[in-house]
């Protein structure tokens, strides 16, 4: 766990004892008194490592590897993890241990040196990631919360449904047999993910080992729990997540670190959950930002779940609709095998997608090409509701016009105060600004002095209106951050969602329209196209099967690679695709990259100080993007020196807080917004 020194070493990392030791009168000289190893919790990178402790005579008892403690550390009284008992140190002289703070053991051997291996990855520090890992102490739930008694066996279960992939069924055989198989899942179009998920688990429980199942949000984390519950019984799955409140949240730890819970369900904040003999770790929609940690040292869910299973020797699932190019790799590299349908059925229960930018579109319809909803749409949107089902309306941006611009010159549309862009709430609000908040009352173009607005960008509560007001007679419902919908009923009605808040219909939807393609296709990001296809598969795949006249409508041009991928549903050709093109360019998953970002002084300080690999090359720096007084750098190195890049970072700024470096600078590694 990283080299030891004295308990009592002052902000320098000195070797030697600091602070007052604890008097102990007279029991046993501190030569014959056993050492705790602790992992202090100073955020300082050159004091990364376990300091020992004598651990006194009347808390050898409860000072038991995994508990917490609080310990004298430069002269404070700090809080710390006990990550094990040695007989003597090497060290003439330690402080003693102060006191065990509970002797609930919240920190497993596994999940110690998980987070040891995700600080290393990540070039962050252990106490950082145990923050992460190990949630914060309740008292009142700790000592209310009854001891637990492991479950019996797990239920059988039904596995037809997995048969509709060839190697499904050999999947939850290989759980089953207690055996670790890795696989990359590309669920089929209107597929029940969350009891495929539950029935893995199921699988897995069976073989007499745990699992680990993470969700992007508390959507999908209420239909997974759901779902569990209906496939394992009561009282054999708990879900975890950092919205449940810190009473509830520390409940379900505790079921799991006691092992009265052999399956746990969360978002990111599951991925470090104490699950004993773990046997499979499952992670849904892989893609989803939200599984990006943005706490240092910005740990991505999929990564820390694979690096889990590799410790543990347990299984790994990573399933979605889409696939993404880490995802892809997984495959091509052997480290994965896919699951996934034949063409045939993979046809049978996709809907019929159709473009609007295509030959036979444009005779037809010859404004489909700048027109926000062409004719095909309507015509889609109209046969749904006659049939007596939902529509599903994808628009990119959420709120009214969250921009607009010049009515005459088309400029954008910036405040006078701070340059930021202006918006509109509702069609009779005040221009305002999205950045200060200010309200633009007498705006006048700076370009050419015009003073009426138009949109630049339609949101989706403006959508809903448009429909409401040309569909007249129709319910129109929207879904978005400031309310989602989970539900919506089997009969005629338009619902307009942004990403990632589609609601499930009862039956499907008989139309889906995807609008403002080029919202998703032209964003500045690495991961532009993949995130395109993505969110259109997860709102498609809502839809009926095309046997049942499901249909999805998207306003783009049919020749483009992502809008290729969604007609044909092969999303697994898009993900090679992007892979081969990453590969050829140097960008992740293909070659290591580390961002370093602040001010310019602390960057090129940084830099000085840092013994990077022989392979490494600099790019930048450039401007931050949300910091234009910042400034960003990158480091790109090729796969093989991804630990020396790591280490070597560490180093650089353990060297910086050695030395009390004012001007701190962000460290992350393959960040997801790279570009």
């Amino acid at each position: 766990m990283g080299a030891r020194a004295s308990g009592g070493a002052g902000a320098a990392g000195a070797r030697a004892s600091g602070g007052a030791k604890r008097k102990r009168g007279d029991r046993q000289p501190a030569e014959r008194l056993p050492v705790a190893r602790v992992c202090v919790d100073v955020p300082l990178a050159h004091l990364d490592r376990p300091f020992d402790y004598r651990v006194p005579a009347d808390l050898d008892e409860a000072a038991r590897p995994g508990v917490r403690v609080r310990v004298r550390f430069g002269g404070q009284l700090v809080d710390g993890w006990l990550l094990d008992r040695v007989e003597s140190s090497e060290l003439p002289k330690l402080s003693y241990l102060e006191r065990v703070v509970s002797p609930e053991r919240v920190l497993t051997p596994e999940v110690a040196a998980l987070s040891r291996a995700v600080a290393d990855r990540y070039a962050g520090s252990l106490a950082d990631v145990l923050r992460l890992a190990v949630p914060p102490r309740h008292a009142r739930t700790e000592s209310a919360a009854a001891p637990c008694e492991p479950p019996g066996p797990a239920p059988s279960i039904d596995s037809s449904r997995w048969a509709r992939y060839p190697a499904g069924a050999a999947l939850l055989r290989a759980l089953e047999d207690g055996r670790a198989p890795r696989a990359v899942w590309s669920a089929l179009p209107g597929e029940e993910w969350p009891a495929r998920l539950a029935e893995a688990a199921a699988a897995t429980a069976r073989g007499g080992r745990g699992a680990v199942l993470v969700v992007a949000d508390n959507r999908d984390l209420d239909r997974l729990d759901a779902a569990l519950a209906s496939t394992l019984g009561p009282g054999r799955h708990v879900a975890l997540s950092a919205a449940l409140g810190p009473a509830k949240r520390y409940r379900a730890f505790l079921a799991a670190a006691r092992g009265g819970a052999t399956v746990v369900v969360g978002t990111r904040a599951a991925m470090f959950a104490p699950v004993p003999d773990l046997g499979l770790v499952a992670i849904w929609d892989d893609g989803d930002d939200l599984h990006a940690e943005p706490r240092a040292p910005y740990p991505h869910a999929r990564e820390v779940l694979l690096t889990r299973a590799q410790l543990a020797g347990a299984a790994a699932l990573i399933g979605g609709y889409a696939r993404t190019a880490e995802a892809q790799q997984l495959i091509e590299t052997g480290w994965a095998h896919p699951i996934a349908a034949d063409r045939e059925t993979v046809r049978r229960y996709a809907p019929a997608v159709a473009p609007t930018g295509d030959d036979a579109q444009l005779a037809r319809d010859p404004g489909a090409v700048t027109a926000r909803l062409p004719s095909v749409a309507w015509q889609a949107a109209r046969s749904a509701l006659a049939a007596g089902a939902p529509v599903l309306v994808q628009v990119p941006r959420r709120g009214y016009l969250p921009a607009v611009s010049c009515a005459d010159c088309r400029a954008p549309a910036r405040c006078p105060h701070c340059s930021g862009p202006l918006q509109l709430g509702s069609a009779g609000a005040t221009a305002g600004c999205r950045w200060c908040g200010r309200a633009a009352t007498a705006y006048a173009c700076p370009a050419c002095g015009g003073r009426r607005l138009r949109a630049a960008v339609t949101g989706a509560r403006r959508t809903a209106e448009e429909l409401g007001r040309a569909l007249a007679g129709v319910p129109v419902r929207t879904s978005g951050r400031d309310e989602i919908l989970t539900s919506v009923p089997a009969a005629p009605a338009l619902v307009v969602a942004t990403p990632g808040a589609e609601p499930v219909a009862a039956g499907g939807y008989g139309a889906v329209l995807l609008l403002d393609a080029w919202a998703l296709l032209t964003r500045a990001d690495l991961r532009a196209t993949e995130e395109a296809l993505r969110r259109w598969l997860a709102a498609a795949a809502l839809a009926r099967p095309a046997r049942d006249g499901g249909r999805v409508v998207v306003v783009a041009d049919g020749s483009l690679p992502t809008v290729q991928a969604l007609l044909r549903w092969d999303p697994v050709w898009l993900a090679a695709r992007e892979l081969a093109e990453r590969r050829e360019l140097g960008f992740p998953p293909a070659a290591r990259v580390a961002t370093l970002t602040g001010a310019p002084d602390a960057v090129a300080d940084l830099l000085a100080a840092a013994r990077l690999p022989a392979a490494a090359q600099l790019l930048g720096p450039v401007p931050a993007p949300a910091a234009p007084e910042q400034e960003r750098m990158l480091i790109r190195v090729p796969r093989g020196q991804a630990a020396a890049l790591a280490r070597a970072l560490h180093e650089a700024v353990g060297v910086r807080t050695a030395r009390k470096a004012a001007s701190p600078v962000r460290v992350q590694i393959d960040p997801l917004d790279l570009l």
